[in-house]
């Protein structure tokens, strides 16, 4: 797109410095990039001419590279990459397969191994290009040191992902391509500093991604696998595809624009294009077909990158220029460990797809040891495994309790062992009791009828003796000091309701809000597949029914008196559910608030329970006032024996001969309009309402 035009990068060039491109199929959102670099001219003046003279010494090195480009189509650019998550034990705390998985798509896109270039638009079948350019997870850190490529660091900076995060842990950018992954990435999709920025800011280099843009899988999907490339692109010296940070005197050109005609992105075979968020392959922006299945345009249908956008990255990736000459050099393949000749074993380590489990199941455990595993045993004491030295293992087990997982690695010099006590939990596949009371002031008696599911997380669920709701014993998340998010859960062992007409749950709760916009949950799940899938029976909101306290707490929430407490009980179990394998599921959802606190849990029938007069105050009618039709409410395990009208000078009406049982409604239809008085009589009680009929 090199053209005569003299709109070429002055200090504007800065417009990348932070490069934002977001994708989403529903709602796309695009890149903030121009709007961004006029802030960073503003506040930060004192980078201008730095910027302006790496920016210089890069074209001069592009243009030379340029010349005798041909001399270098062979060669292959392997990266080190390494993967710092930033989080708050949010969803955003992805695991390392969607990470690995995100890695393999840069490689498939950079080297034009992805099926579909067979859709790429004839006009430019002949100059997609394979970038000849590889990414490898780091293996060695900074110090020599055993990695995964993949770091984890807590901080509430998750939540702006902006370039502070990069201040909490950064490793050299002349040694590693740094990606931040990250609840928000400044409210897009990510971004990145071109090379001449970063030459200038090192300690800005690299990239930020949403969790929910990197790879196709997990928090993610296939639709956004090309938003890191982008970003990639970027970081390699690719401009969008309409030159938008091409733009003298920090003019913001807007994707889209008629008159982004007059610039271009200094790539000799990519068409002028006014830029384009949506894919019109027969678009022709600016006189001439637009490439807009380039990875480097904003629309989501991203193919293929150009010949002249592979030289251009070459040229990039031989300058000195923010040192990505050095990222591929031979000598820093072996420092970060990607050469291909690293053995060195340097951890055990395994993961289970679940770690509670019944009686009978599969549960997948897979080692992810570090690094050049020859070979390995498992030991799995009571458990049926099906390959004891295969990488990828299945096991179940016959009889409940809580079991220990060991492996064993070798690289055939090297011998390390991972061994987890109490790793997995198997619990029975059906209940022997019909109810329960916990009131917390036993840790044993909590074990015994409840499973906490593990949480990479400073706290979980945990017993407490400090408190209560009339005793000193209850369950906890302690989450003020630590202020995590994510879902925190406990599942109780199954219950035997076979035999039950109706069960309910009753519990005590005490929660207070942190800040206003307080919108944390407090679930009640029922499964009776054994946890495979899980059916929510009730849910409180922070704002609204989950505090306990009418003001914000913004300090340690401590319910020290019983007025700090409310109970609630849960009805709606339908006959469906009362198998003799029922379980019930609390989940804290945290939005990083303040602490929760239960007590008492009784489950059970509801006339063992107590809970009569609770089931009885749940009875309802509606629509009331009502002109045609109303129907009762009759909570599961309450019978209809009886139901009277009476008027208001207390006669009784003969007018329920519409009544159907089967639905519970009547129609009233042909009464007259006032208030009548609804007297029902159940198996577990009576009670009285009034209705207004009003047409």
């Amino acid at each position: 797109m090199l053209s005569s035009l003299k709109h070429k990068i002055l200090l504007g060039f800065f417009g990348s410095v932070i490069s934002v491109s977001t994708f989403s199929q529903s709602n796309p959102k695009h890149c903030g990039t121009d709007e961004m670099h006029q802030e960073l001219f503003k506040n930060y003046p004192q980078y201008n001419s730095g910027i302006q003279r790496a920016y210089e010494r890069l074209q001069a090195d592009t243009k030379a590279y340029e010349k005798q480009a041909h001399e270098k189509s062979n060669a292959l650019f392997v990266i080190p990459i390494v993967f710092h998550v930033i989080h708050n034990y949010g969803v955003e705390n992805i695991n390392d397969d969607q990470i690995i998985d995100a890695v393999n798509q840069l490689n498939i896109q950079y080297r034009k191994l992805n099926a579909d270039t067979s859709d790429i638009v004839n006009a430019f079948k002949s100059i997609a290009a394979d970038a000849q350019i590889e990414f490898r997870l780091a293996q060695k850190d900074p110090n020599g040191n055993c990695t995964s490529g993949i770091t984890r660091t807590v901080s509430p900076l998750t939540a702006i992902g902006d370039h502070q995060v990069k201040s909490l842990i950064h490793w050299p950018p002349n040694k590693y391509l740094n990606v931040y992954i990250c609840a928000e990435a400044a409210g897009l999709a990510g971004h990145a500093l071109l090379p001449a920025a970063a030459d200038t800011i090192p300690e800005w280099d690299g990239i930020v991604m949403a969790h929910d843009y990197i790879g196709t899988i997990g928090t993610s999907e296939f639709f956004r696998r090309t938003v890191l490339s982008h970003e990639v692109g970027h970081f390699l010296n690719l401009q969008h595809i309409w030159g938008g940070n091409n733009v003298p005197n920090f003019y913001y050109l807007p994707v889209g624009n008629a008159n982004n005609c007059n610039f271009d992105d200094e790539v000799d075979d990519t068409p002028l294009t006014i830029g384009w968020s949506s894919c019109g392959l027969n678009n022709s922006s600016c006189g001439s077909l637009d490439n807009i299945q380039n990875y480097m345009d904003y629309a989501y249908c991203a193919l293929m990158f150009t010949e002249g956008q592979k030289t251009r990255m070459h040229a990039c990736l031989n300058s000195s220029v923010a040192n990505r000459n050095n990222l591929w050099s031979p000598s820093n393949l072996a420092a970060t460990g990607i050469d291909g000749t690293s053995t060195n074993l340097c951890q055990a380590k395994f993961v289970a797809d679940k770690r509670i489990a019944c009686v009978g199941e599969t549960i997948t455990l897979t080692d992810v040891s570090l690094h050049g595993v020859q070979s390995r045993t498992w030991t799995i004491a009571g458990g049926t495994i099906s390959a004891a030295t295969d990488s990828i293992v299945t096991v179940s087990f016959n009889a409940p309790g809580k079991y220990a997982v060991n492996l064993a690695v070798t690289n055939g010099n090297q011998n390390l062992s991972a061994n987890e006590i109490d790793y997995i939990t198997i619990l029975p596949t059906s209940g022997t009791i019909d109810g329960l009371h916990e009131p917390f002031e036993t840790l044993s008696h909590f074990n015994e009828n409840w499973s906490v599911v593990p949480k990479n997380a400073p706290n979980n669920w945990s017993r407490i003796e400090t408190t209560g709701f009339n005793s000193l014993g209850c369950l906890s998340v302690q989450n003020f000091t630590t202020g995590a998010s994510g879902a925190y859960e406990f599942i109780s062992q199954p219950f035997d309701a076979s035999n039950l007409d109706a069960v309910a749950i009753s519990f005590d709760y005490a929660y207070a809000r942190k800040e206003t916009t307080g919108n944390e949950q407090l679930k009640v799940s029922i499964s009776t597949d054994c946890g495979e899938t899980w059916l929510i029976r009730k849910t409180l909101n922070g704002s609204s029914t989950l505090k306990t306290v009418d003001t914000l707490v913004t300090e340690n929430f401590i319910p020290s008196s019983d007025a700090f407490w409310k109970n609630e009980i849960v009805t709606n179990i339908t006959s469906a559910y009362l198998t003799d394998n029922l379980q019930f599921k609390f989940t804290f959802d945290s939005k990083a608030g303040n602490n929760i606190y239960l007590d008492n849990i009784r489950i059970g029938n509801p006339a063992t329970l107590g809970l009569n007069n609770l089931l009885i105050d749940e009875i309802s009618c509606s629509p009331n006032p009502s002109s045609d039709k109303v129907v009762l409410s009759i909570p599961n395990g309450v019978t209809l024996e009886k139901v009277r009208v009476y008027n208001l000078m207390g006669q009784e009406l003969t007018a329920l001969n519409s009544y159907d049982s089967n639905s519970n409604e009547f129609s009233v239809s042909n009464w007259s309009n006032g208030l009548y008085l609804i007297q029902i009589q159940t198996n577990v009680g009576s009670k009285s309402m009034r209705l207004l009929v009003q047409k």
